[in-house]
């Protein structure tokens, strides 16, 4: 498979959150599976009853004002989506960057959510930070939005690379320069040196 410059255009689709878990996503993305000519899509899910969200709102809201809304209805707490498509501007200038926001939906889970855009805006590759502790790994993952009684436990990215049509990796970023730990359908936990 070629991969250079004269490759037809991917879309690449990385699941954006303020955690450390997307930006080493990101950050993989950029450094080992974006090329010049694809699109690179940021894709959040605002849960506006999560209370990360309802505390940073609170703060980041001047003295004295009212919260208001944006034209689409949300409140305004994607700062950190603005500084990773900054970010994807300085690393690769050349590479088409865009912002996709969908809202929480009462009785869908993350995963389904990211799994059916990734479908309808037709992605190439799903890139997804991925957490796992060694208590996570012997106790287990509670299944995406539903009980676990009489089911294996999974984590939102395993489901992702389990159930996705396109290429879905899981990313770890192991320290600063300590490169990535990456899952795929036919590869776990693979080391790649950064």
């Amino acid at each position: 498979m070629d991969y250079g410059c004269n490759a037809s255009p991917r879309r690449i689709m990385v699941v954006a959150d303020p955690t450390q878990e997307s930006a080493g996503a990101l950050q993989y993305a950029l450094s080992k599976a974006v090329l010049e000519n694809d699109e690179l899509i940021l894709f959040h899910i605002e849960n506006p009853n999560s209370w990360r969200y309802t505390i940073t709102t609170f703060l980041r809201r001047p003295r004295g004002c009212s919260t208001t809304a944006s034209a689409d209805g949300s409140l305004g707490n994607t700062e950190f989506l603005e500084e990773m498509k900054n970010a994807c501007k300085l690393a690769k200038p050349k590479v088409r960057v865009r912002v996709e926001k969908v809202a929480l939906m009462e009785g869908k889970d993350k995963a389904s959510i990211i799994l059916d855009q990734s479908k309808v805006l037709g992605v190439n590759v799903l890139v997804i930070g991925q957490r796992r502790s060694l208590s996570t790994v012997i106790l287990g993952y509670r299944r995406p939005g539903g009980s676990t009684r009489g089911t294996k436990l999974v984590d939102t990215a395993e489901y992702l690379i389990d159930k996705s049509s396109c290429t879905c990796v899981g990313v770890q970023k192991k320290g600063q320069n300590g490169g990535y730990l990456l899952n795929t359908k036919t590869h776990k936990n693979f080391w790649l040196l950064a």
